[in-house]
C-alpha cells in the first residue's frame, strides 16, 4: 500500500536545513546559523514577553475589569495563544524563515495580504518599543530614587528633557546589543530572564504567606478559575484583551529560526516551552496577589485606581518588606530592558526578510559581515523607535498611551491571519491524519477565529472617544483613529512599494503555492 505524503518542492532551502512542504522561493539571508539551541530560544521568547513588566502593568486593570475571575482570564487568554502557537509551529516546520508571518501569509494568501500581515508585526513592534523604553526608564529613576533614599532623584523621571534622554540611552544600549549578534542577545537573557522568574517566585511565596494579613486579604476559590462567572461579556471581553496582551512576544524565538539549531523544529517547541511558562507564572501571581491584598479598589486591592496601573510598586514594601522590595524594582526594571532588546529580533528579521523578497527596499538586505545579524534594519528600528517615542512623549502623554491601547488591534490581526494562513497553506493535507487535521487545521482555526471576535470586539470599542485616554477626533475615539490610522499608513506604504518592486506583488519573487502531494514509493 502506498503512502500519500507531502515532498520538498525545488528550490532554495533556508540555511540548507531540508524543510518539508514547499520550500520553492524561499531564500537564505545570510544569518549566523546554530547560534541558539532549545534553551535560548524559549529564554528570548519569555524575554520578550517581559512577564514582570506585563503583571506590575495589568493585573490591577484586569482585576478591575474582571475581579477575583483574573485567574480564569489569563486562561482565556492563553487558550487562543496556545491554538495560534500550533499553526506557528507547523508553519515553520515546513518553511523555517525569519520572516514568519509575512513569510507565511504570502505563500497562503498572496503579496498583498502578506505584506500588511508584515506590516502589522512591524508597527506593533515599534509600538512595544517605545513603551518598554518608557517603562525602563521610569524604573530606572524610580529604583535610583529607592536606592539612594532620595526623592529628588525618583522625581527626575518627571522632567521630560531628562525622561527623554534617558529613555534614548537605554533604546541605544538594547539596540547595539542586538546588532552584536545572537550570542550577545543570548548572554545577557539568561541573567535578566533569570532574575525576573527568581522574584517572582520570591514574590509569590511571600504573598502566600501573607494571606490573611491585610484587610482586603481574600481566601482561594476554585471559582475564581470560572471564566463564566464573570459579571458581564463586555468584561469578559476587555480582561481577554488585556490578557492577549500578556501573552504577546512568544513568537520571537520563530523569528530566530534560521539562527537555530534544529531550525524547523527547535523554535515550535521553544514557543511551547516559553507558552507554559508564561501561563504559570501568571496563574500563581495572581493566585497569590489576589489571596493576600484581593483585587477590590479599598487600599491594598489591586483594582484600587491610584496604584492599578504599577502594582508591584505598591506591593512590593507591604508583601516583601523594605529591603526585598527593592528586589521588586530591580526585577520590573530588568523585564522591561530584557525585553526591550528581544523585541527587536522580530522586527529587524521581519524587515530583512521582506527586503529579501523585494517587498521593502533592497538596502534593509544588509547582514554584518562579523555578527551575522540584520545591522541596517536593526539600527532604523532603534532610530524609528527613539524618534516615535520622542514625537509622542513631546506631542501629547495622551497620543502615546491610546497608540499603546491600540497595540492590541494589531496583535490580533497579525496573529489571527498567520492562523488562517496555516489553514489554508495545508489545506491538502489536512485529512491526511488526524494529527494534521487537528494541528494544521482546527486549532489554527480556532485560535484565528477567536482572535478575530477580539479584533472586532476592539475595533467597535474604539470608537467610543471613553476607550483609552478619553480624547476623541471628529466625534471618533482616539485609540479607534490611531488604530485604523496605521494600519491604513500601512496600505499607503504597500502601493508605493508595489510601483517600486512590481515582480513582488505580481507574485513572482515568493510564490504563492501549498504543498504538493505526491505518491511516495
Amino acid at each position: 500500500m502506498t503512502q500519500v505524503e507531502a515532498r520538498p518542492l525545488a528550490g532554495d532551502t533556508v540555511r540548507g536545513v531540508d524543510t518539508p512542504g514547499d520550500a520553492q522561493g524561499v531564500r537564505t539571508k545570510g544569518l549566523g546559523g546554530n547560534s541558539v539551541g532549545l534553551l535560548g530560544s524559549a529564554v528570548i521568547g519569555v524575554s520578550t514577553v517581559a512577564p514582570v513588566y506585563c503583571l506590575t502593568s495589568t493585573l490591577g486593570s484586569t482585576a478591575g475589569e474582571v475581579g477575583l475571575q483574573m485567574p480564569a482570564v489569563f486562561l482565556a487568554g492563553f487558550l487562543p495563544m496556545l491554538l495560534v502557537a500550533f499553526a506557528y509551529r507547523e508553519l515553520n516546520r515546513a518553511m523555517p524563515d525569519c520572516g514568519t508571518s509575512f513569510t507565511w501569509t504570502v505563500k497562503a494568501f498572496g503579496p498583498k495580504i502578506g505584506w500588511m500581515c508584515g506590516w502589522g508585526l512591524v508597527i506593533a513592534t515599534i509600538i512595544v518599543l517605545s513603551n518598554l523604553a518608557g517603562v525602563a526608564t521610569s524604573y530606572f529613576w524610580l529604583l535610583a530614587g529607592e536606592i539612594t533614599g532620595s526623592e529628588s532623584v525618583a522625581a527626575l523621571d518627571g522632567n521630560k528633557a531628562v525622561h527623554i534622554v534617558t529613555c534614548l540611552a537605554l533604546i541605544a544600549a538594547a539596540t547595539a546589543i542586538s546588532y552584536r549578534g545572537m550570542t550577545a542577545t543570548k548572554g545577557v537573557q539568561y541573567t535578566l530572564v533569570g532574575l525576573q522568574l527568581v522574584v517572582l517566585a520570591v514574590f509569590v511565596g511571600m504573598a502566600l504567606t501573607k494571606a490573611g494579613s491585610f484587610e482586603t486579604s481574600v481566601d482561594f476559590s476554585w471559582s475564581w478559575m470560572n471564566p463564566f462567572a464573570v459579571q458581564s461579556f463586555a468584561a469578559f471581553t476587555a480582561g481577554l484583551s488585556l490578557s492577549i496582551f500578556m501573552y504577546w512576544g512568544w513568537d520571537a524565538c520563530m523569528a530566530t529560526n534560521e539562527e537555530t539549531t534544529g531550525s524547523d523544529r527547535t523554535p515550535g517547541r521553544a514557543a511551547l516551552i516559553a507558552m507554559v511558562v508564561l501561563v504559570g507564572s501568571y496563574l500563581a501571581t495572581g493566585i497569590a496577589a489576589q489571596m493576600a491584598v484581593g483585587s477590590g479598589e479599598q487600599g491594598l486591592g489591586l483594582a484600587n485606581p491610584e496604584t492599578s496601573d504599577n502594582v508591584f510598586a505598591a506591593l512590593a514594601g507591604p508583601v516583601m518588606g523594605p529591603v526585598l522590595g527593592v528586589l521588586l524594582f530591580v526585577a520590573v526594571l530588568a523585564s522591561a530592558a530584557a525585553s526591550l532588546q528581544t523585541t527587536f529580533i522580530p522586527v529587524a528579521r521581519t524587515v530583512l526578510a521582506m527586503a529579501t523578497y523585494e517587498a521593502l527596499p533592497k538596502s534593509f538586505t544588509e547582514v554584518h559581515p562579523v555578527f551575522k545579524t540584520p545591522g541596517r534594519a536593526t539600527v532604523v528600528a532603534g532610530v524609528a523607535t527613539g524618534a516615535f517615542y520622542t514625537v509622542m512623549t513631546l506631542v501629547s502623554e495622551h497620543v502615546l498611551v491610546d497608540t499603546i491601547y491600540a497595540l492590541g488591534l494589531m496583535i490580533c490581526f497579525y496573529y489571527a491571519l498567520t492562523a488562517f494562513a496555516c489553514v489554508r497553506y495545508f489545506r491538502k493535507e489536512l485529512f491526511r491524519s488526524f494529527r494534521d487535521f487537528a494541528f494544521k487545521g482546527l486549532m489554527p482555526l480556532l485560535g484565528g477565529l477567536m482572535l478575530t471576535a477580539v479584533f472586532g470586539k476592539t475595533l467597535y470599542d474604539m470608537w467610543d472617544p471613553a476607550y483609552g485616554s478619553g480624547s476623541a477626533v471628529l466625534g471618533m475615539g482616539s485609540v479607534f483613529v490611531i488604530g485604523v490610522g496605521l494600519l491604513l499608513l500601512g496600505v499607503v506604504i504597500m502601493l508605493v512599494m508595489q510601483r517600486r518592486s512590481p515582480a513582488f506583488f505580481r507574485g513572482e519573487v515568493l510564490t504563492k503555492e501549498t504543498p504538493s502531494l505526491v505518491v511516495a514509493d
